[in-house]
């Protein structure tokens, strides 16, 4: 876990959805997680520079909150992460985009964010996702200015190959698969403290959210035989909850000590 990633992680799992903490706070748990505080305000700092968070002040205290942009970014990775059992409705969701060379910086974080929304690519510049609407990914060619390059549309049926071959075309199970075995065959935490709590919640989430750039979320109907994934959806939400419950007292702000 670095730190910066490790900030995010908390501001979507333990600050949601207020997107703002105190200083002291930040850096109170980020220690449980064995970051210094040189290295917590450090992160902080670079994370400011960049833009993803914004410094308030209140008195003598320094509060920091997600940038606009940020906070939908974690929205989306809460749908994603705790959703579960919508079945589908038969529709796949689209992008094509023809984005110029000279724009190629602009493009290449833009896809990375599809990936995000949960969207595959079969071939160069297409990109098709059966989940959700198309919303979120209007949303990120309206942000990133290409909206000229990209068109978005529903289909229920995209080739004459089936669902599975298209996906087997788009997405990276054989990965997803990988670490899912891996997650499946760890034992269950067992927390004898509030604090152990804390920080195994937040390693599960952290490591659940990465597979989120592997696994869309398939619906059943589209997996592959024997694919894992709901299974370990299962597995991370029940795990969730379980911590939650333990760790819950820890996450009290004490900013107005």
């Amino acid at each position: 876990m670095r730190a910066r990633s490790s900030l995010f992680t908390l501001y979507m799992e333990h600050i949601y959805p207020e997107n703002r903490a105190w200083v002291g706070d930040l850096i109170r748990w980020m220690e449980m997680l064995e970051f210094s505080e040189p290295a917590v305000r450090a992160a902080v700092s670079r994370s400011v520079r960049r833009g993803w968070i914004i410094p308030e002040k209140e008195g003598r205290k320094a509060f920091y909150k997600l940038s606009s942009r940020v906070a939908w970014q974690v929205e989306k990775v809460r749908e994603r992460l705790y959703s579960y059992g919508s079945p589908w409705d038969g529709k796949w969701r689209v992008l094509i985009y023809a984005v110029p060379e000279a724009k190629r910086s602009v493009r290449d974080r833009f896809r990375n964010e599809l990936v995000l929304l949960g969207f595959g690519t079969p071939l160069p510049g297409v990109w098709v996702s059966p989940n959700g609407g198309l919303e979120a990914a209007r949303d990120l060619v309206q942000f990133y200015g290409l909206n000229g390059y990209v068109e978005l549309f529903e289909a229920e049926r995209l080739t004459n190959s089936s669902g599975h071959e298209l996906v087997e075309k788009s997405f990276d199970l054989k990965a997803a698969q990988t670490r899912y075995k891996v997650f499946l065959k760890q034992k269950d935490p067992l927390p004898r403290s509030e604090q152990e709590a804390f920080v195994q919640l937040t390693r599960l989430v952290h490591e659940a959210r990465k597979l989120l750039y592997f696994d869309p979320g398939l619906p059943p109907e589209l997996t592959p035989p024997g694919f894992l994934g709901q299974a370990a959806k299962e597995r991370f939400l029940g795990l969730h909850r379980q911590l939650s419950r333990k760790a819950g007292p820890l996450l009290g702000s004490s900013a107005a000590d």
